[in-house]
């Protein structure tokens, strides 16, 4: 639907004067926490997709799981927080956090028993189509049951430390996501004492599943998990006494660091503290065996101190991320996703230096589709070049063993300025990093750890180097983290330049982050926090103008997530305008699409597919004149107000025809596409049924990868 041009007749009065909509109506936004799960329920449903290739599908299933984990962890833990200080703050859906809590719960519920439905009904039975079987103890032969003791014995019985509860032996501290068994008993022990119930704790050292020998099984990939053997066993673990019930249960915790950034000298000394706590923060919730006695289950929420919402009775492994081992230990290539190497770009292929060609164009990479390898390869001739100068870098993310860092510490060895910001306090990659600060500093190099308040999320390479005609600036930006790992997981672009307003702009931007001074005035790029905000917003009130100017309007906008309300309140009056709006946002949503009178001419479409949709990219037709950036930041109130971010214009007409078609392609997918429905809801989009599904990243494959 092309709605340029249009205004929706609800956004004016009878009188003819065009009205103002109330854009904060509660009811216009769909709550942030929810939407997320709702993502969480679309990857969910890959494992359900039988054009998916089965271990690919059991792929998705444990991407669902560990989603969920992390869901607890951050999402649900802050909203405990929020609640247990009494605090009634509410986002733009007016929903107060008991209330987002309860809903939660009740989908979140639902999600749960859909993944143990899928893993039980669908993926197990077809996986043992393929040979590919997980042995429960009832289908045990009594040799594999031989087997399983002798395992026990050898492997597991020494590292077991079986906890019996009593006043003298307090419920243990259970490290978040661990494996644990609560054990009843019967009987008395050596000492004649009969508390009826004791923990076991599975090291998280042990594999949880394992693999049967060859001569045992009907193929070589037949599995028992490592809950079975314990509950097989579990009575050498208590001689003389009667076991009279086994179960597994897993506790997640509050894992979000918290470090007043005001009250410490030192933040790197700071977060390493604080790490060690992540493992044992507030209980969130309990997932228990579908089996274990009400009775147990409510000892075991008294002992964390929480609720029956907060129960999860789960039939199957307690941790189904675990399963991922199946996944990458199976070498079953027609179960997977067809291999391929990443392509490069031919001008950058034929180049014996990057300087050389960065001086007569830029390049555009789209990762995975395209080669990481240019970039590595850009921060490597740099640290060889004796040319060049120095080198300045943001990390977020890189990953262990990262080239990118060797490079780094090459440049710093040699002698060249080599200044780094590295973000501590990238969720989950904290220790990583940390240990990265510390080997670039032994190596000579200049860190420093952002701004206080500001995480810098921004992403962006600067090297001076030497020529002719003077100093010369090349530059690297891109959307996504300098992490080759992901640069084959994630969809991604990079810009490679020596314009030398982009090198202007990153000095100043550096400038800021190492230094002291006033906000600078940048040539091309918007930073938050200071100008992305306010410019995005500018360039959506302009489009609108052009619509009610009878110039028409398009706005294409590609992120991950759209939760900032003035920015949803921004959309609302562009679509009242006339404006025709798509919006590309794979998370979390609040913004309605479809509502008469208000979001009549907004679409949004969610992306799932082999990748993870992660490029953040903002269009604006600008009445012929298009103006389109790529950024780091999604629409966020965090990534506008509290982190150091980047957007960059792409100038190039071929590139910028480059970036129109990969949007234009993404609108027309219906093979990965969901579109959202004015309940939050979303539905898979449709084809007719003489036409075949359209990928959008099978598209982008075909066009610059070469298939293996």
């Amino acid at each position: 639907m092309d709605a340029a041009g249009s205004t929706s007749s609800a956004c004016a009065n009878t009188s003819g004067a065009a009205a103002q909509p109330d854009f904060k109506q509660p009811d216009l936004y769909i709550n942030r926490q929810l939407s997320l799960l709702e993502f969480n329920a679309r990857v969910l449903e890959q494992a359900r997709d039988p054009s998916v290739p089965l271990l690919e599908r059991l792929r998705f299933l444990c991407i669902s799981s560990t989603n969920l984990d992390e869901f607890f962890e951050i999402r649900v833990a802050g909203l405990k927080q929020v609640f247990e200080l009494g605090s009634t703050q509410t986002d733009a859906d007016n929903r107060t956090p008991q209330e987002v809590l309860r809903a939660i719960s009740a989908r979140a519920h639902e999600l749960v028993d859909l993944q143990y439905k899928v893993l039980n009904g669908e993926l197990t039975p077809a996986l043992a189509e393929q040979n590919i079987r997980f042995i429960r103890r009832g289908d045990w032969t009594d040799a594999q049951r031989q087997w399983v003791r002798q395992y026990f014995e050898d492997s597991l019985l020494p590292m077991l430390s079986p906890l019996g509860l009593d006043p003298a032996h307090p419920f243990p501290r259970i490290l978040n996501k661990s494996l644990n068994f609560i054990i009843s008993l019967d009987g008395k022990d050596a000492f004649g004492r009969n508390s009826g119930m004791a923990v076991v704790q599975a090291p998280r050292a042990l594999p949880r599943l394992i693999r049967l020998p060859g001569e045992l099984a009907d193929g070589e990939h037949e599995f028992v998990f490592l809950s079975s053997v314990i509950h097989a066993c579990v009575d050498d673990l208590f001689p003389g006494m009667e076991v009279q019930g086994c179960y597994q249960f897993r506790v997640t915790r509050n894992s979000d660091l918290y470090v007043d950034e005001e009250e410490v000298d030192d933040l790197l000394v700071a977060m390493e503290g604080e790490l060690q706590s992540r493992r044992y923060g507030d209980a969130v919730r309990l997932e228990v065996a579908a089996n274990c006695p009400d009775k147990l289950a409510r000892f075991l929420l008294d002992e964390f101190e929480l609720e029956e919402d907060d129960l999860y009775q789960v039939d199957g492994p307690v941790n189904l991320n675990r399963l991922m081992a199946v996944v990458d230990g199976t070498d079953r290539p027609d179960l997977i996703f067809p291999g391929f190497t990443p392509g490069i770009p031919s001008a950058v292929a034929r180049s014996s230096s990057i300087f050389k060609l960065l001086r007569s164009r830029d390049v555009l990479l789209h990762h995975p589709f395209q080669s990481f390898a240019p970039v590595i390869d850009f921060l490597r001739q740099s640290a060889k070049d004796p040319n060049v100068l120095a080198i300045k870098q943001t990390l977020y993310r890189t990953g262990p063993d990262s080239a990118i860092v060797d490079a780094l510490v090459s440049a710093a060895r040699a002698g060249k300025e080599v200044m780094v910001v590295i973000e501590l306090r990238a969720r989950f990659d904290e220790e990583a990093n940390i240990k990265l600060a510390n080997r670039l500093q032994d190596a000579g190099a200049h860190v420093v750890y952002g701004v206080v308040g500001h995480k810098t999320h921004a992403k962006m390479v600067l090297v001076v180097r030497r020529e002719e005609q003077g100093l010369r600036n090349y530059v690297h930006l891109g959307t996504g983290n300098y992490h080759s790992r992901t640069a084959r997981l994630y969809t991604d672009y990079g810009l490679l330049t020596s314009d030398p307003a982009f090198g202007a702009d990153l000095h100043r931007i550096f400038q800021q982050l190492t230094s002291l001074g006033k906000v600078s005035r940048l040539n091309k790029l918007l930073e938050s926090p200071f100008t992305l905000h306010d410019g995005l917003l500018r360039m959506i009130e302009e489009e609108a103008a052009h619509a009610e100017a009878g110039r028409g309007g398009r706005i294409i906008i590609k992120v991950n997530s759209l939760v900032e309300p003035r920015f949803i309140q921004a959309l609302y009056a562009a679509s009242c305008a006339g404006v025709s709006i798509d919006l590309i946002v794979r998370g979390m949503c609040c913004l309605r699409p479809g509502v008469a009178g208000i979001s009549d001419n907004i679409r949004v479409r969610s992306i799932i597919g082999r990748f993870l949709e992660h490029t953040r990219v903002y269009h604006f037709n600008n009445a012929g004149e298009p103006r389109t950036y790529l950024s780091s930041a999604d629409c966020m109130e965090r990534n506008y107000f509290r982190r150091v971010e980047t957007a960059f214009p792409i100038c190039d007409p071929e590139i910028h025809a480059q970036v129109l078609e990969d949007l234009e392609n993404y609108l027309k997918d219906t093979a990965q596409a969901w579109l959202m429905r004015d309940d939050g809801t979303y539905r898979r989009a449709v084809t007719a049924d003489d036409e075949e599904a359209f990928s959008s990243q099978g598209a982008l494959l075909e066009r610059w990868a070469e298939r293996a």
